[in-house]
């Protein structure tokens, strides 16, 4: 599993977000500035963001964007989720992947075990404890 450019980025928007917060909205330009982003990349990852749920928009000259939750209440995992869909490390764990040899596959159990560590430590992990 390797975790694309628009996750690493999404979490840092969401750490962002977190550490700036003030109550008021922050612009794309703010954001795009503090994490060397082009405006252009992080109005995706932040529009991926939006759809989720995760954030608060508002339009205008004081418009921009804030954690729509407290930064406890976001959880890793379901941030990394957002841009990356699955975080399966192979194919074959997911439904899409399953094939006939997994019931006599020797090494099935081994790659579920990983997947189960990744996700046990991405969700036990909240935005909150990353700006700590």
């Amino acid at each position: 599993m390797k975790i694309s450019t628009k996750g690493r980025y999404a979490l840092r928007v969401m750490v962002d977000l977190a550490l700036n917060d003030n109550g008021k909205y922050i612009t794309v330009k703010e954001i795009a500035a503090r994490q060397e982003i082009s405006n252009k990349y992080l109005e995706q990852i932040m529009a991926m963001l939006n759809k989720a749920g995760y954030l608060e928009t508002a339009r205008g000259t004081a418009g921009g964007y804030k954690l729509a939750k407290k930064a406890s209440e976001y959880i890793v995992g379901d941030i990394l989720k957002v841009t990356e869909g699955d975080l399966k490390p192979i194919d074959c764990l997911t439904e899409e992947g399953k094939c006939k040899r997994q019931a006599n596959c020797m090494t099935h159990s081994f790659w579920k075990g990983l997947d189960n560590t990744i996700n046990e430590y991405l969700n036990s992990k909240t935005l909150e404890d990353l700006i700590r």
